[in-house]
Order: C-alpha cells, then structure tokens, then sequence
C-alpha cells in the first residue's frame, strides 16, 4: 500500500525533526519546509501527492496564516495548525481560514499523529453507496462533493464532515460534545464555540437551506427538513 505523504512546515528544525519521526513511525511519508514560502512552492510542485499539512504559524518569509490563505485558494487539503499561541482570536481565525485542526505547543507528537491519522481516516474511507439526501441536499460521501438544489457549494474539510454528520443524524437533537465527538473523532479540549463558529460558517454557505440547521438553546443542535 502506497504511503501517504504529509507536508511538514515549521522553522524549527528540531520540531521537524520530531514531527517526521513520529510520522515515519506511523508509515507516512513526510515532505519538510523550513518557512512558508518553501512550503508554497513544495506544495504547488506536489499538490497531487501531499494528502495533509502540519503548518507552523509563526514563520519567516511568509507566515502559517498566508500559506494557508494561498493553499486554500486552490485546495481543500486537510490542514493542521501549530502555535506557540493559546490565543482563542488565533483559533477562530484558523477556522475561518479553512484549518481543519488546530493544536498548540507544546503538544503529544503520538497525539499530533493520531489526529493526523483520524482525519485521513474520514477523508478517504468510503463506498460508492455513500451518498446522502435530504431537503435538496445531496452529499457525496466518495467525491468529497455537496450540492443544493443541484448547484455545487464549496465547503472546507471540516465543514465537510459537519455536514455529512447532521444528515446522517437527521431529526435528532445533537449535543456541541456529541458533535465534537462525532465529527473531531477524539477527546477535544475546547470549548462549545468550536462547533458554533464552524455551524455559522456552514449555515452561510448554505444560503437558505442553512436554517434547516436547528439551534437547540442550552444543548447544540439538530438537522431537520
């Protein structure tokens, strides 16, 4: 079996240095770049290859969050953020960027690589008959592909696995930990405002099939036609 490849981007060489190990061990193949102009270009000279990137904020040249902002341009490439800041504003604005985790140092590599191996997991696991409907909403499970009322929206990862998780839990009230349990696929130490922040963003790129996504004051939500 071909090895997945992860792109790797920190300044740090000894915080490559132990990423990659941990990857390796775990059979990844890892590409490495030391800021992120070097991560642009490695990425756009092997977008087709790299399947994940463990992106550092603070880099020379060109920071986590303008590598982000070109990768995202072009590609919905799972992406997982690394700070020395525990700064809520920077988690949220790594959501609104489209950064499907974010983690800050200092962290378990054995945890970095487990995340790294769930969201892989769910972005590439899945049979033909994995298409789901409901309210106009067709979710394609294999082609990674939302349309509504036959027109293709555009939705990042994470967004992605939100949605596919309310219509395969239609009608039922939906705890945020439920959620978090459901979608982040392991024991998250956030708060509730992760999945509220990621719901808004969903809600808009639905336009008005966005209200079918119920608010449940005091508990989290439900997905109901």
């Amino acid at each position: 079996m071909e090895r997945l490849k992860v792109l790797v981007v920190d300044d740090e060489s000894r915080m490559r240095k132990l990423v990659k190990d941990f990857l390796v061990k775990d059979n990844f193949e890892v590409m490495e770049a030391a800021d992120g102009q070097e991560a642009v270009d490695i990425f756009f000279d092997h977008q087709d290859e790299i399947s994940l990137i463990i992106l550092d904020v603070m880099m020379p040249r060109m920071d986590g969050w303008q590598v982000c902002r070109e990768v995202r341009a072009y590609s919905k490439v799972p992406i997982i953020m690394l700070t020395a800041k525990a700064d809520e504003r920077d988690e949220l604005q790594g959501f609104e960027l489209g950064v499907d985790e974010y983690i800050s140092k200092p962290f378990s590599p054995k945890i970095l690589v487990a995340r790294v191996s769930a969201i892989l997991r769910r972005s590439n696991v899945a049979t033909s008959e994995e298409i789901l409907e409901a309210g106009g909403i067709v979710v394609n499970k294999v082609a990674h592909r939302v349309t509504i009322d036959d027109k293709e929206i555009e939705l990042s990862f994470k967004e992605f696995e939100l949605l596919t998780y309310f219509l395969e839990n239609k009608g039922i009230a939906l705890s945020r930990e439920k959620i978090l349990d459901g979608v982040w696929n392991y024991d998250y130490f956030g708060d509730a405002r992760t999945i509220d922040t990621h719901v808004k963003k969903l809600r808009s790129k639905m336009g008005e099939k966005g209200d079918l996504i119920k608010t449940i004051w005091g508990m989290g939500y439900k997905f109901e036609v």
